[in-house]
């Protein structure tokens, strides 16, 4: 195949409706918005909530609690998990990462004490419960909190 080969498939490219453009187009004189009123009108179009002058639903719904926008949500693992890996390794986040333990970092990962562990690892994490350290340096392994 060649650069001047290229074709794009049938129907992948339509062409956009011609508004306005006579009474025997189907889209002539109001193109399609109707006779006056806000929607005909040049940038006639509200924003995104709006109910026509009565109280929006969000407005009238009652607020509760605080939202804390410097929050911290850490993504969990159990020392459980960590038995995968082989005996003496270093684990750190990217590792966990490419190992699918973890999708997503978002503020970092904390160490959980969910299960036993049966293999001596050097840790890396941004948090640990208490319990988890302990359940590492039982296993005679090490934790480090960066």
């Amino acid at each position: 195949m060649k650069l001047h080969e290229l074709k794009s498939p049938e129907g992948s490219r339509q062409h956009g409706k011609r508004l306005g453009r006579g009474t025997s187009s189907g889209q002539g004189k109001t193109a399609g918005k109707g006779q006056k009123g806000q929607l005909a009108r040049q940038g006639g179009k509200t924003r995104l909530g709006f109910e026509g002058g009565q109280m929006p639903l969000f407005r009238r719904m009652p607020k509760r609690g605080f939202k804390n926008i410097n929050r911290k949500v850490y993504a969990v693992v159990n020392v459980q998990d960590l038995n995968r890996f082989e005996d003496g390794a270093e684990i750190n986040p990217t590792v966990l990462v490419e190992a699918g333990l973890v999708k997503n970092e978002r503020d970092g990962i904390k160490l959980l004490a969910n299960g036993k562990l049966d293999k001596k690892l050097s840790v890396k994490v941004n948090k640990a419960s208490e319990a988890a350290q302990a359940a590492v340096t039982a296993a005679g392994g090490s934790i480090e909190v960066i």
